[in-house]
């Protein structure tokens, strides 16, 4: 029954056994609800309950109490690139624009293979992880071998983490008028081909899903028209989301203009991609008539404020685009432009990148928790069941971890105090009802191996001495 907008457990579902009750919780369900004091009960994947510390929960196979601390849903990870975590802080480009940083870079990814490919996603996943995030996308664009988003999935599985992969592509090389050598592009039909396989074998639509697949071409100065349309027609087929980088550099602005005689939004909107199917990366430098155009049409966009930041390439009015109707989400970007993949240091920053440029009255931390929830999962499609603990949603949630000299003083409000005391870090991160994160560290036997392998590739990659 529902008592004072709560959801109480009925004699029956008392009975029920559970497979984790969280007790003695500051539980952040969802935008709109919060319980102080409260429990979170999990079974079969799925949130089965929630209630007061006065309602009596159901038995439970394993019970874990959350100390007081904030339970919240699991991050949403709206925009990254998983295998740049093999080049970070790549010391030639670090001072570099966005075009630059590219060109550096390119002909280091040129060295991509599955090997590659499957540790720096086992790294970003378990980094997210202990970030507190419990679902990502990843935009998959260089592919010099082929079978590389295999490799992601392998790796997902391997895990247990809930993955939207994206397949992202480019056809223009430098050759082309593009940036990236020709060894990681690829022509039109491979693109497509295979994009249409990886749907075949790896999206799964089905509720609850760990695994689906979306298109991605990289960005409008990187691809040909064929591929845009091409990509948005299929999506149409086999009702896919899609994903690119939108309006993100000045330097996009001009090449449109002298390439396609328009603006990036312009060009996005004539190729068919200005549908609810659609979310983009960044989205800096439209027009305020653009920005409504798309959020009208139902197109999302993710933020990425550390690596906007870091690059010095400016940062979209996240709070503005919400009041006009679009839904905005939080993503780490690269791990060679952001060099991190914590999503908690993102709403972070994203909070304070907001007041910074509004004022203090202007967004607060359940609003950044709310991009990097809600805004995550609508960004992905998949807002019914993540980004929230209602009942009935997927089992993916984390108890937060900071240290008491961090809290000392924070008695008021444990969501402000969240990102305003830092740092914060999963203490337990738990995705479709497993703990994959326990005590602040991830439940995974083999981590030291993969970390050594992945060291040695990363130094393959940056053409380094191996001895170093």
């Amino acid at each position: 029954m529902i008592r004072h907008g709560l959801l109480m457990v009925s004699g029956k579902d008392a009975a029920m056994t559970v497979s984790l009750l969280i007790t003695n919780a500051y539980l952040y369900i969802d935008r709109d609800w919060e319980i102080p004091n409260g429990w979170i009960a999990l079974k079969d994947g799925r949130v089965h309950s929630v209630g007061h510390s006065g309602d009596t929960p159901p038995s439970a196979e394993k019970m874990l109490s959350a100390n007081g601390k904030l339970v919240t849903p699991g991050l949403i990870n709206a925009h990254h690139h998983m295998y740049q975590n093999l080049t970070r802080a790549y010391a030639p480009v670090t001072n570099g624009t966005l075009f630059e940083w590219l060109q550096g870079l390119y002909p280091l990814w040129a060295g991509l293979d599955e090997e590659s490919v499957y540790l720096s996603t086992a790294v970003a996943m378990i980094e997210l992880l202990m970030g507190g995030c419990t679902t990502s996308m990843d935009h998959m664009y260089v592919h010099p071998k082929p079978f590389l988003i295999d490799a992601q999935f392998r790796a997902a599985k391997d895990i247990g983490f809930r993955f939207h992969a994206t397949r992202g592509s480019m056809t223009r090389s430098v050759e082309d008028g593009g940036l990236p050598p020709a060894s990681v592009v690829q022509d039109e039909d491979t693109i497509l081909a295979d994009s249409e396989r990886l749907v075949h074998s790896y999206h799964d639509a089905s509720p609850g899903a760990m695994g689906r697949v979306a298109l991605a071409p990289c960005s409008l100065f990187s691809v040909s028209e064929r591929i845009m349309t091409e990509s948005a027609s299929m999506a149409d087929r086999y009702d896919l989301r899609l994903h690119t980088h939108l309006a993100e550099d000045h330097d996009e602005d001009r090449y449109c203009a002298d390439v396609y005689g328009c603006t990036p939004t312009e060009y996005f909107e004539r190729v068919g991609w200005a549908s609810p199917r659609s979310w983009v990366a960044h989205y800096i430098y439209p027009s305020t008539d653009e920005i409504n155009r798309l959020a009208h049409a139902g197109v999302c966009t993710a933020q990425c404020p550390c690596s906007n930041m870091m690059i010095g390439g400016g940062s979209a009015d996240a709070m503005d685009m919400r009041r006009r109707g679009m839904r905005v989400g939080l993503g780490c970007d690269g791990s060679a432009s952001t060099d991190h993949a914590s999503l908690w240091l993102e709403t972070r920053m994203a909070l304070l990148l907001g007041r910074f440029r509004n004022g203090p009255h202007s967004m607060t931390a359940r609003d950044a928790l709310d991009m990097a929830t809600r805004g995550g999962a609508a960004c992905l499609g998949w807002e019914d069941e993540i980004g929230h603990l209602r009942p009935g949603a997927c089992a993916d949630l984390v108890i937060w971890q900071m240290s008491e000299i961090s809290l000392a003083g924070a008695l008021t409000d444990p969501v402000e105090a969240w990102l305003r005391c830092a740092p914060a870090t999963a203490g337990t991160t738990i995705v479709n009802g497993r703990i994959l994160v326990e005590n602040g560290q991830p439940v995974l036997k083999n981590l030291g191996d993969i970390l050594g392998a992945h060291r040695k590739e990363a130094m393959r990659i940056q053409r380094l001495n191996v001895s170093m």
